[in-house]
């Protein structure tokens, strides 16, 4: 019988050099009793096993199998809050980046590639929100409420948000790294933070651009990306852009490219050399997509076909200036699976709305945790196990089979017994 849980970890060990990466993580407690070495390697676990909770994986320490595992008695919630609170989110950063690098060097990115381009989603999601719970990272806002009287009333809500980039492929995707919001600051400050360290960490040439939603399409932003020296595909919306009206009056001008997708008809067009309201960021190109296909829905206890259309404008700059028009489409429509997959994913698979330790240190740490088991586990998952690539084993299948595993101790060696 395999021993999935054992291969998981000499997998993971063998692809990425983990073990001794995840001993190097670092941590700010003073003499610490317990060693920081158990400490990550539990928290790592219970995020690949997809535990919701600190109280949770505090239980988990207590079966034999874990404690072999990581050569250490029962942890309690409270010390791996703790441990949270004192972690070194850069370290567990750059662990994150080392998987993710590696991986490229593994050409594992080759198939996320789209028309030769290697292009990253960022986008926005939120953590959590309490109208009763704040910390120093917390963000601020005014909710409008209704007494039982039906009279209005304000009060304030604190939430937290994070932007994360991504590379999605049609086998899994990737985070590269994340990055909270700051009170007061708005999402497109907190983008560009992220994009400039990923630029730092893992360097220009590893990926060639981005793919964002309209809230982005701002003068500043582009003009910021530029200079990082990668590209940028962006939804075009607001109609009071004169790019915007240029384009759609250019279009009718341009030839059309047409093809098929997924039961949707396509015609793609493309005005080039236009001024956009930062002259510094030259001439840009717009590309209009038109999408019509056939729905199914219900009506009055009927199912009747009804057309659908969809209209798309992407704003595209630098690096990506030559890119083919199908390629832009897919760019633009590839910026979905960070929310369709990724937000989704560990929203209901890893608990990403759960607040383990409401301060900021711990949180950043408990979120860049959650993000590296996700991938670690789907790496395993999709091209580890052919049972899973098969369609014979679910994911959540997987994670039971895991943590079954813990039954059988005897088989398992410890992580740090090389």
């Amino acid at each position: 019988m395999i021993h999935r849980l054992a291969h998981l970890w000499k997998y993971a060990d063998k692809l990425f050099g983990l073990l001794p990466r995840l001993k190097a993580v670092r941590d700010r407690r003073r003499d610490p009793p317990i060693p920081a070495s158990a400490l990550n390697a539990t928290l790592l676990m219970g995020a690949i096993l997809r535990l919701p909770s600190l109280l949770d994986i505090a239980g988990k320490t207590q079966r034999h199998g874990w404690q072999k595992l990581i050569g250490h008695r029962p942890i309690s919630h409270d010390t791996l809050g703790y441990a949270l609170e004192h972690g070194c989110p850069e370290d567990w950063r750059e662990l994150l980046v080392s998987v993710n690098r590696q991986l490229k060097v593994n050409k594992r990115f080759e198939d996320a590639k789209i028309g030769g381009y290697l292009v990253a989603a960022v986008d926005a999601n939120e953590q959590f929100k309490s109208r009763s719970r704040c910390c120093a990272g917390c963000c601020q806002r005014q909710v409008k409420l209704r007494n039982p009287l039906g009279l209005e009333y304000e009060v304030t809500e604190y939430y937290h948000r994070q932007v994360y980039a991504q590379i999605s492929g049609p086998d899994f995707s990737a985070v590269l790294d994340l990055e909270a919001m700051r009170p007061g600051e708005e999402e497109a400050a907190a983008a560009l933070r992220l994009l400039g360290r990923m630029r730092r960490m893992y360097g220009v040439r590893f990926l060639d651009g981005i793919t964002v939603d309209a809230w982005y399409t701002k003068g500043p932003f582009l003009r910021a990306v530029d200079k990082l020296g990668w590209g940028v595909v962006s939804v075009l919306k607001d109609e009071r852009y004169e790019i915007y009206q240029e384009a759609s009056v250019l279009q009718k001008q341009q030839p059309v490219e047409r093809w098929r997708h997924a039961g949707r008809a396509i015609e793609v067009r493309e005005v080039k050399d236009l001024p956009f309201t930062v002259a510094a960021l030259g001439s840009v190109r717009v590309v209009l997509a038109d999408e019509v296909w056939r729905e199914t829905t219900l009506v009055g206890g009927r199912r009747m076909l009804e057309d659908k259309t969809s209209h798309w404008r992407w704003l595209v700059t630098g690096r990506f200036a030559p890119a083919p028009k199908k390629a832009i489409w897919e760019m633009g429509h590839r910026r979905w699976g960070i929310e369709n997959h990724t937000f989704n994913e560990l929203t209901q698979a890893y608990h990403l709305e759960h607040c383990p330790r409401h301060e900021a240190v711990a949180n950043e740490v408990w979120l860049l945790i959650r993000v590296l088991g996700f991938l670690i586990f789907e790496l395993f998952a999709n091209l580890y196990c052919k049972t899973v690539r098969q369609g014979d084993q679910t994911l959540k299948d997987l994670r039971d089979e895991l943590f079954l595993d813990l039954g059988n101790w005897q088989e398992l060696v410890p992580l740090w017994s090389g």
